[in-house]
C-alpha cells in the first residue's frame, strides 16, 4: 500500500465506519457497503477492503473477489475524468479500435490505466447501450457519440481544459 493510499484511507476511516454501522454487520449488504465506500473515496483500497471484511466477518479475499467480479468497483484510483469507450460490435465496425489507439497514444495510457497526474482514466467496455451513436464513449457518465479519433481527443481535451461542462 502506498503512503498516499494509507493517508486517504485514514482520512475516511470515520465515514467508512459510519457506513458499516448503518448495515450492522449484515453480510448481505456487502454490495451496498462497497458502493457507498467507493462513492466516498473514489475507489476501494486494500485497507478499506480489510476493514469491511473484518466488520462483516468475511475473509478479505471474499470482498476482493466481489470487487474484481463487478466492473463498477475498482481497487485502484480513477482519474478525475473517467472515459469509457465502447468496443461492442457496432462501435468496433465503425472505428472504435482507431479511437482507442488515438486516445492511448495521445495520453500515454492503456485501458484500465490512469494518467500520472490523476486527471484521466480509460476503460474499454463491451457495450454502452448506445449503438445508434456508435462509435460512442462516456466521460464521467455523459455520452458522446458519432466519434472519430480526432473528435474523441478533442472532447477529452475540452474536459481536461475545463471547457466542457459536466451534467
Amino acid at each position: 500500500m502506498s503512503v498516499i493510499e494509507a493517508k486517504k484511507s485514514e482520512e475516511y476511516r470515520e465515514e467508512i465506519e459510519a457506513i458499516l454501522a448503518k448495515y450492522e454487520g449484515d453480510g448481505f449488504a456487502l454490495i451496498e457497503i462497497l458502493h457507498e465506500a467507493q462513492e466516498l473515496i473514489g475507489y476501494l483500497p486494500k485497507d478499506v477492503q480489510k476493514i469491511v471484511a473484518d466488520n462483516l466477518n468475511m475473509a478479505p479475499t471474499t470482498v476482493s473477489s466481489v470487487i474484481s467480479f463487478y466492473n463498477y468497483f475498482s481497487d485502484t484510483p480513477k482519474g478525475e475524468y473517467q472515459v469509457a469507450l465502447c468496443k461492442g460490435t457496432a462501435c468496433y465496425v465503425k472505428g472504435a479500435k482507431e479511437i482507442i489507439e488515438k486516445i492511448e497514444d495521445r495520453y500515454g495510457i492503456a485501458s484500465g490505466e490512469t494518467t500520472e497526474d490523476g486527471k484521466l482514466s480509460l476503460e474499454v467496455v463491451r457495450c454502452l447501450g448506445a449503438c445508434g451513436l456508435s462509435p460512442v464513449m462516456t466521460v464521467n457518465g455523459k455520452a458522446h457519440g458519432l466519434l472519430n479519433p480526432e473528435k474523441a481527443v478533442t472532447i477529452i481535451d475540452k474536459y481536461l481544459n475545463r471547457e466542457m461542462e459536466e451534467v
